[in-house]
């Protein structure tokens, strides 16, 4: 397809930048790769890992996020990543081996660090309400996602992905902008801790 054009974003981390081809990237849900072996599910995560400088991609529903090693320089690897990412959509190549979606979602419930109160559901519920409509939207313009990880005593246990997993600013975002959102809206939240 000529003429495609990939944007690219900043991101609260400085380190990551936020690529936008333009198209879906994931039919459903978000993947993050940390690490090369992780990214030979993905032929593009694959191949961002290939330049030798990435050390996290993240796939979203509409961008990829790249986070570079430190000390990288943004202005070199910018170009390979735009061509990683063109190669990729103009082949229409797939994006997992196998080319299913396979193993794209993972279900929360399998991945729970705390035992939840069955008691707790209406509360949980909330959460999860907050978190799709107000949470992960504006986390997902930062080029990241959040994965809900329990809620028990009080405690919302949460865990940042993507670009917005290793910047500074994740855990002042968790702990005021997130926090700050849960507890107005659901009193019994008294904290939330990174998972």
């Amino acid at each position: 397809m000529r003429g495609m054009f990939i944007e690219t974003e900043t991101t609260p981390n400085p380190a990551a930048l936020k690529f936008l081809p333009g198209r879906q990237v994931m039919p459903a849900g978000t993947r993050e790769f940390t690490d090369p072996e992780a990214a030979e599910a993905s032929p593009l995560a694959q191949a961002l890992f290939d330049t030798g400088e990435v050390t996290n991609v993240f796939l979203g529903g509409d961008f990829v996020s790249v986070t570079a090693a430190p000390g990288t320089d943004w202005s070199q690897l910018k170009p390979q990543v735009v061509s990683v990412l063109l190669d990729h959509f103009v082949s229409g190549a797939p994006l997992f081996v196998g080319g299913g979606a396979s193993g794209i979602a993972v279900p929360a419930e399998e991945s729970l660090t705390v035992e939840e109160d069955p008691a707790d559901a209406d509360i949980v519920a909330q959460i999860h309400e907050l978190l799709e409509s107000r949470i992960r939207p504006a986390v997902a313009n930062d080029g990241g996602d959040i994965v809900y990880r329990g809620y028990r005593d009080g405690i919302v246990h949460l865990q940042m992905q993507g670009a917005c997993s290793g910047c500074p600013s994740s855990t002042a975002t968790l702990k005021h902008g997130i926090e700050g959102l849960l507890k107005h809206y659901i009193p019994e939240v008294t904290e939330v801790r990174a998972a």
